[in-house]
């Protein structure tokens, strides 16, 4: 009997934990109106939805952002995996405004990003390989070259491009290299550096009217291999202007060009491109030729800037060979993250 005078006290607002009951009634009541169909659900958070959708359509239809006002097309798919975090800002929105119609639409940008970059999230590394190639912009700056140097080369790689290299900087890295790599040449502010021996060797001319790329023949144990260096000319973001990219556009279809007619039949870019593989200014390169970080990477891998890396415009790339593995290196004294890769080059048979 006291206990049911005590539920029935509290039933009336008395104090105590049956306060609790009427909140979980509450509770339970909205759940049965969604049930029910309260329309309230489906009408609000409506401007999250239209959000939702335009966000969606932004990624997918990347391609066809124009690129005459300020390269708008560029720069987004320059930074165009980072859409994706507009995904959980709006399934919060649309919670804190239980609408189903938002919830619903949060879907949509989110496939679309799973889509385009799903498979960059697992590890697609694979054993083997036979080359190890490694790539970093050193920065004209860098205070501390030859730290900078050693670095690169206790990776291990087998060949390493260099690039923005001062030219008072170039004997402090020769010398940092030495011991590990007998052949080495520098065009302009590009170099390569190798185990194996070099032939061949030539700048490639993007159309900058001073040397930032070269080619040249690589002799390996399982054969040769045509090594492309380039640093393609930087791209900014002005107020006035937009993404100002008009000079590296025409490096980069020149660069694509010089691919193109390359005799031999495996080929290895290294550089900075100062753009991503969504870039549509870079077709010319990427068209013909494969990711390692695409096609064997694990993550976005990137590598710029060194601090808080936001985009990978430092780029490993193949047309005629099989990547087995690609990755970042540790920090160094640049602004750029070095990146390497592990590649196949004998047939199996």
């Amino acid at each position: 009997m006291a206990q049911q005078a005590y539920v029935t006290e509290t039933d009336g607002g008395g104090s105590g934990p049956g306060r609790r009951e009427p909140r979980f009634r509450r509770l339970v009541d909205r759940l049965v109106a969604v049930r029910r169909g309260d329309p309230r659900i489906w009408r609000r958070g409506l401007v999250v939805a239209a959000l939702a959708v335009l966000l969606a359509l932004v990624m997918a239809a990347h391609a066809h952002i124009p690129n005459r006002f300020g390269n708008l097309g560029s720069l987004t798919e320059t930074f165009l995996p980072w859409l994706g975090l507009g995904v959980p800002v709006l399934l919060l929105l649309a919670v804190v405004r239980r609408s189903a119609s938002a919830l619903i639409a949060v879907l949509l940008p989110a496939t679309v990003w799973l889509n385009l970059f799903g498979g960059l999230l697992s590890d697609k590394a694979a054993g083997g390989g036979d080359l190890m190639v490694a790539t970093h912009n050193v920065n004209a700056d860098n205070a501390d070259p030859a730290g900078t140097a050693r670095s690169v080369a206790a990776s291990g790689a087998d060949v390493v491009a260099l690039e923005e290299l001062r030219a008072s900087a170039v004997p402090t890295y020769e010398e940092a290299l030495a011991s590990t790599y007998r052949y080495h040449s520098v065009q302009g502010t590009v170099g390569v550096w190798s185990k194996y021996p070099l032939s061949d060797i030539a700048p490639v001319d993007i159309k900058l009217g001073w040397t930032r790329a070269m080619r040249a023949t690589v002799t390996t144990p399982a054969g040769p291999v045509a090594v492309y260096v380039a640093h393609l000319p930087s791209v900014r973001v002005k107020l006035e202007a937009g993404f100002t990219a008009r000079q590296r556009d025409t490096s980069a279809d020149a660069l694509g060009e010089a691919i193109a007619g390359e005799p031999l039949e495996r080929v290895v870019l290294l550089g900075d491109l100062n753009g991503t593989m969504n870039d549509r200014a870079l077709n010319a390169v990427t068209s013909q030729m494969r990711s390692t970080q695409g096609a064997a990477g694990s993550g976005f891998g990137f590598s710029w800037p060194a601090s808080f890396p936001m985009a990978r415009i430092d780029q490993i790339m193949v047309k005629g060979v099989e990547p087995m593995k690609s990755w970042t290196l540790p920090e160094t004294g640049s602004d750029h993250l070095p990146v390497a890769a592990r590649v196949r080059l004998a047939t199996e048979s």
